[in-house]
């Protein structure tokens, strides 16, 4: 997940940390769990590494991260090397 602080998420960004550890609670409350956290420099704030049971449980903690109005959230969807090489594979 491609995130970007608010205007209300920086004015509070030394409250991010706790957010942080939130956010991570609301994935497992889904079944996801966030594997890896990265703060950027650039066009998004900071990036998640997220692995989710389905595109549903996904959606719902991006919504959920999102309503809580700290941070806008843009999904990428990426496929491992395994997944690429069957889908390249499988082209006509």
């Amino acid at each position: 997940m491609l995130r970007n602080w608010t205007q209300k998420g920086i004015e509070k960004v030394k409250q991010s940390p706790t957010r942080l550890d939130a956010a991570k609670e609301a994935f497992k409350a889904v079944g996801g769990t966030m594997t890896a956290f990265y703060i950027t420099m650039g066009r998004c704030d900071f990036v998640a590494v997220s692995e989710f049971p389905d595109d549903e449980s996904a959606a719902k903690a991006a919504l959920a991260l999102s309503a809580a109005g700290g941070v806008r959230t843009e999904s990428l969807k990426a496929f491992t090397e395994e997944e690429y090489r069957k889908i390249v594979s499988s082209l006509p």
